[in-house]
């Protein structure tokens, strides 16, 4: 990477900081009062079990498949411009939303959803990687963009709760409107326009192609995770992965491909993409578990079982804050190695955890492992975004994200089945005889059903069933957070030793790869300011 003058971001970079971590903070707080609203929804629009699936799913999806496009649209067309066109079509598929008549049409709207908010992200990202050039001002201000999902998983329950309380399930889709009205009147004023002068005309087939890979890959893992191993989900998996080969070997012979491999040239780039597929996929996972045994071991209603993930989240702000003020001192090798060190110690208190109901364990687990989060969510998002040339940005923000999306399904789908094995191996060994069949196979799908199937039996034998429902489910969790920790701990292990020669930012540039590391990545354009 070519050495570029520091320019440090004034008063209006910060403030435009502040618009665009609207959209942040919205797409944390849609997933948790969709859940939300869920039961509500359904009790209204009479949907099946299979259209709430897709209710819940589609988003995700649609935001999966579509992040490389909208990632490279931004580059070429203006990172402002698709934030600006994603933030009024969000705004309008949330009307219709929330005044959906029927499950398809709600399900049409959060498909919309998903495409737009595909752009939210990576142009979000790339406009701070342009407007932060300084690198500890960058990681702080990625902190603060980061920090800002944590405050929608915080308030996103609370303001839900309020809404269903007082108004109908579509009121909770409102939501999106204000910040994206904000949103659309600020931005024009605070963010400056960037795009890449010489990109080329986006390639259509290169767009089908990575969507006819990922979308397959992702429904296929989700329903193995889901259903366990079937003939669909392993059919689309592996037509996803096909298709995926097809996809790259199709980058190599263009000019200006979708997605240039020559990023994957750069150790730290590969590294910090790595790292963060993996914390995704193992923290997200565990995240999982958690919920459940708030919910299913400890018999803590949703509301009680958000308060328990409180102070991790408070805590999660506070990392992501504090390590970008910590990198102009310490090297950042130091700070995400020590940082996914303190995740592990976390995952290791979760491992002590007891199937006596008490949440206090994981509370205090969950809080450790959100105050050492801090340092590869902004310092390794920094590291990705700040390696390749400006240009490239979008490019590079999409890439992060898709990280994140595949390593979250990814994990679900190994180590969270390794998980339920766990469970439906004890329980199937340690349930009380004379059990209904029905209620037999309930709970030995999942501790859920487990507690459900206790409510239509009588309390002797329901107390002897969740018994050992309880203590299979837990052994479960403690193998997934010691598979967690192990994996973790690998990967602070890594990330010391491929970061180590990178100085404290602000001191000097990022060196450039060694030999054998990987050539740079391209040649440094002038950056284009195009409107203001």
């Amino acid at each position: 990477m070519t050495d570029d003058v520091q320019v440090r971001a004034g008063r209006r970079e910060w403030v435009g900081l502040a618009a665009l971590a609207l959209p942040a903070t919205l797409v944390s707080l849609d997933m948790f009062v969709v859940l939300l609203a869920l039961p509500h929804l359904t009790s209204s629009l009479g949907t099946t079990s299979v259209e709430q699936l897709w209710i819940v799913d589609i988003y995700g999806f649609m935001v999966a498949g579509f992040l490389i496009t909208m990632g490279n649209l931004g580059d070429r067309i203006g990172r402002r411009k698709l934030l600006l066109i994603g933030a009024a079509g969000f705004g309008v598929a949330s009307v219709v939303a929330a005044y959906a008549t029927s499950p398809f049409l709600l399900i049409l709207a959060r498909a919309a959803l998903g495409v737009c908010g595909a752009t939210l992200g990576p142009s979000s990202l790339s406009l701070i990687s342009n407007m932060f050039r300084d690198h500890r001002q960058r990681a702080s201000a990625i902190g603060i963009w980061a920090g800002s999902f944590s405050i929608g998983a915080i308030i996103g329950p609370i303001i839900g709760g309020v809404l269903l309380d007082h108004f109908w399930w579509g009121s909770v889709f409102l939501v999106g409107v204000p910040p994206m009205v904000v949103l659309l009147i600020a931005g024009p004023i605070l963010l400056p326009e960037y795009r890449n002068p010489d990109a080329g005309r986006i390639d259509v087939a290169s767009v089908v192609l990575s969507l006819t890979a990922i979308l397959p890959m992702i429904y296929g893992i989700k329903e193995l995770a889901r259903e366990g191993w079937a003939t669909l989900p392993v059919v689309t998996l592996v037509v996803g992965a096909i298709l995926g080969v097809v996809f790259i070997r199709r980058q190599r012979t263009l000019t200006d491909p979708l997605v240039d491999l020559r990023l994957f040239g750069n150790r730290v780039f590969n590294t910090e993409l790595t790292s963060m597929l993996f914390y995704s996929a193992l923290t997200g996972t565990t995240m999982l578990f958690i919920a459940q045994y708030f919910q299913s071991v400890a018999g803590l209603t949703p509301l009680q079982a958000g308060f328990g993930l409180l102070p991790g989240l408070l805590l999660g702000i506070v990392s992501v804050t504090v390590g970008p003020q910590l990198a102009g001192r310490f090297k950042p090798s130091h700070l995400i190695a020590g940082g996914l060190l303190i995740v592990v110690a976390g995952m290791v208190v979760l491992t002590q955890a007891g199937a006596d109901g008490s949440a206090t364990g994981l509370v205090i687990g969950y809080a450790i492992w959100c105050l050492g989060g801090g340092p590869l969510l902004t310092l390794g998002t920094g590291l990705v975004v700040g390696s390749v040339p400006p240009e490239k940005a979008g490019s590079a923000s999409s890439l992060a994200q898709i990280a994140n999306e595949f390593g979250y399904a990814v994990g679900i789908a190994t180590i969270g089945t390794i998980g339920a094995l766990v469970y439906r191996t004890q329980i199937a060994d340690s349930a009380p005889a004379g059990l209904p069949a029905g209620a037999a196979e309930a709970a030995g799908d999942s501790v859920a059903g487990a507690v459900s199937a206790a409510t239509t039996l009588p309390e002797q034998l329901a107390s002897a069933l969740l018994a050992p429902a309880r203590q299979a489910f837990t052994s479960g969790l403690h193998v997934v957070a010691a598979l967690s920790a192990l994996l973790l701990l690998g990967v602070a292990v890594t990330n010391a030793i491929v970061l180590r020669k990178i100085p404290p930012f602000g001191q000097q540039q990022p060196p450039q790869p060694e030999a054998g590391e990987g050539e740079p990545v391209a040649e440094e354009k002038p950056l284009a300011v195009q409107e203001s």
